[in-house]
């Protein structure tokens, strides 16, 4: 029987202390969501409800954020991903003198403040006669969502084999059938990593959306509103809910990939 060392059981305090902290706050929330009270707390139970999905459902507002969150975060996907892989790819050929400052200058928006970007983002497209709205929530999201992109892109092309582009290369393939036969299927993983995370920085983002929204209501901004006027357990409902098809989405992915690797060892 292995006994076990005294840095196993650190780790071990360690990973039950991080998964407590990450963990407890959201099953405070989900409990929060079947209290009668009318603010989301556990405490004091005053009963058991499920009237905060009802409360859910008939709130517009609240679903008419949601739905501006997904058409923003589908449209900073649509712009992020395409220009982060390109930048990636042009960060990757350029020489190694030359890659420090572009490097320092694609990664820069990443420091900057979303409020400065979300105002900049407005005074500058004001000027050219373009006002708020989700077209520029999207302009200014992407401006650094982009370096996500990028960074998670160029990690794996780091480990791309070159010789493989100068083999096809020599057989006579066209630089766009090299990409598409050999590079890209070498990138989905990075580009569908990159994309979901692009998604997930569009949907919570606050501070950029605040000020380039114009008069549209995204569901950061909506839950913030609520905050200051009143929050009720309704925002907790939609919480557990897209936690639910979050775990779902992630348990079907899993699977899916592992009946795919057992079918490649299998042949």
């Amino acid at each position: 029987m292995n006994r076990l060392t005294g840095a196993d059981v650190l780790m071990r305090v360690y990973l039950g202390i991080f998964f407590f902290y990450l963990l407890a706050p959201l099953a405070v929330m989900a409990f929060a969501t079947f209290n009668t009270s009318r603010f989301p707390t556990v405490t004091p139970w005053l009963g058991t409800t499920t009237q905060w999905f009802v409360a859910l459902w008939n709130d517009r507002q609240m679903w008419q954020g949601l739905r501006s969150s997904f058409i923003v975060g589908a449209a900073v996907i649509a712009v992020s991903v395409p220009i982060g892989v390109a930048a990636a790819m042009l960060l990757d050929g350029v020489h190694k003198r030359a890659r420090s400052l572009l490097y320092a200058v694609m990664v820069s928006p990443l420091l900057t403040p979303g409020v400065i970007i979300g105002i900049s983002t407005l005074v500058f497209w004001d000027r050219l006669g373009v006002k708020g709205g989700l077209h520029l929530a999207v302009i200014g999201q992407s401006s650094f969502i982009i370096a996500y992109v990028m960074l998670m892109v160029s990690a794996r092309l780091q480990r791309f084999d070159r010789t493989l582009e100068e083999a096809a290369l020599d057989l006579g393939a066209s630089h766009t059938q090299v990409f598409r036969k050999i590079l890209f299927p070498y990138l989905r993983p990075a580009i569908l990593a990159g994309a979901v995370l692009a998604f997930f920085q569009s949907f919570e983002n606050y501070n950029t959306t605040l000020f380039t929204r114009g008069t549209e209501t995204t569901l950061t901004v909506y839950i913030a509103s609520k905050v200051r006027t009143g929050l009720t357990p309704a925002v907790n409902a939609l919480a557990l809910i897209l936690i639910v098809v979050t775990i779902l989405f992630a348990v079907g992915y899993e699977i899916l990939r592992r009946r795919q690797k057992a079918k490649v060892a299998a042949a």
